[in-house]
């Protein structure tokens, strides 16, 4: 305490030294009205796009003007300024702050592409006027919203844009008058910057779960942006967009871009003044433009969420976005589309909605599905059970001598016909449809939100206790599914070691405590989907366990097979005869060790 007073005290006053010399500083600088600064700044900026501006002089300055369309999924704003889409609101989704999930709209965001506005002279189209939007409406009821830049000559800029029912996916067009006068070499060089802002309670989560993504060469593809992306796609491009968690803004070319350069700049946790930010792409894409003095680019504007079936209807990779197996896990993305989504969706619809209890009655399938692997196990388990006494024997015999033991004790198993990976091997199959719902969980939009227990949102973790400070590796908060997920484990793992032999090595003895120990801390920022499937998952372990085990096994019939096993003549495999000449050459040379040592003494 005397310490920290010691060092607070010089803080305070080097503090006060500092602001002192500050002050002075400041004192000595000639004073600056901020106010007139900004002026100066907005009119001579005004002034460069003026004269940028050329032919289209009148287009350099303006009042922005919105206009407001939506359908049955979103709410639309468009600006004059660029002619362009401003930021789009999700009427079926909320953010953290309990509005709708606004996806662009921030200062940062820019749709824009050079044009040619007279000799020697370029202006960016976002930084144009466009006259304001005209909306006419369909008897389909879709949506057209136009907007026009005209320039002397009959050379003109127009952006149009079609917004359908029941849709996410926007058709945007761009129609150049006098387009061999617009753009040089017959190529639209297009910028594109989106920002993605937090829509999840867990931004550093979220974070982890964002990704470039884009079609290119005809295939899917993608890059973690969690620290920063910079790729450049030289094949013909049909799309690329920034893949949040549960949203995504992507910009599709139906004729492809011929080049595209992306990059994402990533925030990290200490980044208090982007606190809110999850990342930032900036993109630029090459577009060529038809030959002749009138041109038309269709494009598309996804600005929605990740969910798989409504990506799936477009036909062009795009639900692939959906994060169901990737990396070195992504063979199970087709155990998630073939087998977990379409029985969560059929589940969800009995249930009346994705919610815990569907989850429950997930888990009890998919064990049911698993159930001749798990009876399997818990069958060698009873027959290396059975084995105990004489495996104890064994090592009461041998000692210290591992060698040895080892080699009396498989020949035993093969005496027996027991497989000492009996119970592993059936586990291992498991593993697959873990990590299946691993991603499931974490990428099912159909959870985002929807509140069960004491868990506010089954996409996120599920908080009953705010430390107040982080923890290394475990965070600030005090997840309950966690806690009785591991405690089950831990359940698990005292019941399997009190049915399993004493194998003499300590790891094998304490890594089934340890393990539940380690999952505490990997699974506490977890969605709580996934660790309440691992909690009734575990349950259900517990449960079979006991009734196999006391009243599906029997045992007195195991100890008969065995007897009748070491009556049958036995024929080694090429394994066990490898395996036993290893160990028997081993167990010489150990031999010839000691005695070389015993002569020296």
């Amino acid at each position: 305490m005397g310490y920290f007073w010691y060092v607070s005290t010089n803080h305070k006053a080097a503090a006060e030294l500092q602001k002192r010399f500050d002050d002075s500083i400041a004192a000595l600088k000639p004073k600056v009205d901020s106010a007139q600064w900004r002026a100066d700044s907005i009119r001579l900026a005004q002034s460069r796009d003026s004269q940028a501006a050329g032919d289209f002089v009148a287009a350099a300055t303006g009042q922005e003007q919105l206009t407001y369309v939506e359908n049955n999924l979103m709410r639309l704003t468009f600006s004059n300024k660029g002619g362009w889409l401003k930021q789009v609101e999700l009427k079926k989704y909320k953010g953290p702050d309990s509005q709708l999930v606004r996806m662009g709209g921030s200062a940062d965001d820019l749709f824009s592409y050079a044009i040619i506005t007279g000799s020697g002279q370029s202006s960016q189209t976002g930084k144009l006027f466009f006259n304001p939007a005209v909306v006419n409406k369909t008897a389909d009821g879709a949506q057209t919203i136009s907007f026009q830049l005209a320039g002397p000559q009959g050379k003109s800029v127009a952006h149009s844009f079609v917004i359908t029912p029941n849709d996410y996916l926007i058709n945007a067009r761009i129609d150049l008058a006098g387009a061999d006068q617009l753009v040089s070499q017959q190529t639209l060089n297009l910028n594109w910057n989106t920002l993605a802002a937090a829509q999840q309670t867990d931004v550093n989560y979220e974070r982890t779960q964002t990704k470039l993504v884009y079609r290119t060469g005809g295939q899917y593809d993608y890059n973690t942006a969690y620290n920063g992306v910079n790729e450049t796609l030289d094949k013909p491009t049909q799309w690329v967009g920034l893949k949040q968690q549960f949203f995504n803004s992507t910009l599709l070319c139906s004729n492809n871009f011929s080049g595209v350069q992306a990059e994402v700049l990533a925030y990290t946790e200490g980044d208090t003044a982007n606190a809110q930010r999850v990342a930032f792409m900036k993109t630029t894409g090459r577009i060529a433009v038809p030959a002749g003095s009138n041109a038309s680019i269709p494009l598309q504007i996804f600005y929605g969420p990740n969910d798989y079936y409504v990506l799936k209807k477009y036909d062009n990779d795009m639900h692939s976005i959906v994060d169901l197996g990737s990396g070195m896990f992504a063979f199970v993305k087709w155990i998630n589309r073939w087998l977990i989504l379409p029985v969560f969706e059929f589940l969800g619809k009995l249930t009346g909605g994705a919610g815990g209890w569907t989850i429950l009655l997930l888990t009890i399938i998919i064990r049911l599905l698993i159930a001749p692997l798990t009876y399997s196990s818990y069958l060698s388990g009873a027959k290396m059970k059975a084995l105990r006494p004489e495996i104890d024997a064994l090592k009461a015999k041998f000692g210290a001598d591992q060698q040895a033991m080892s080699m009396e004790q498989m020949k035993l198993f093969r005496e027996a016909g027991v497989n000492p990976l009996g119970g592993c091997i059936p586990a291992l199959f498991q593993i697959p449809i873990f990590f299946a719902l691993y991603s499931f969980f974490n990428s099912n939009i159909d959870l985002r939100g929807v509140p069960f227990l004491w868990a506010s949102d089954l996409s996120s973790y599920d908080s009953i206790l705010d430390i107040g400070f982080n923890i290394p590796f475990y965070g600030a908060h005090v997840s309950l599914f966690t806690i009785t997920a591991c405690a089950t484990s831990f359940l698990i793992s005292i019941y399997s070691m009190a049915s399993t032999p004493d194998t003499g090595n300590p790891m094998m003895k304490y890594m089934p405590y340890i393990f539940p120990f380690m999952m505490l801390f990997i699974f506490n920022k977890l969605p709580s989907a996934l660790t309440w499937y691992y909690t009734v998952s575990n349950l259900i372990t517990l449960g079979l366990q006991f009734v196999i085990q006391n009243y599906i096994i029997d045992h007195d019939k195991i100890m008969a097979q065995i007897k009748e096993n070491r009556s049958k003549p036995k024929q080694k495999s090429k394994w066990q005869q490898r395996l036993e000449e290893m160990q028997d050459s081993q167990r010489k040379i150990e031999e010839m060790k000691k005695k070389t040592q015993q002569g020296k003494r």
